[in-house]
């Protein structure tokens, strides 16, 4: 995901968006955990997704506090 993605969306889409991410991750564990897992390089893209996500929320709200 793009940060210019993640810039474009509001507040409640990217509360959906980390929710889904954070489900995703869930997931990604247990296959790691059971061996079902293939594309192991997508558990640290779903990791920077959500770290992108936050950011973008954070500096929102610092935003909007001044």
């Amino acid at each position: 995901m793009k940060i210019s993605d993640i810039k474009s969306m509001t507040a409640d889409q990217l509360k959906d968006e980390i929710l889904n991410l954070k489900k995703e991750q869930l997931n990604l564990r247990f296959q790691k955990a059971t061996g079902q897992l293939e594309k192991t390089s997508r558990i640290r893209q779903v990791r920077r997704d959500v770290a992108r996500i936050k950011t973008v929320q954070r500096a929102n709200a610092k935003k909007t506090a001044k």
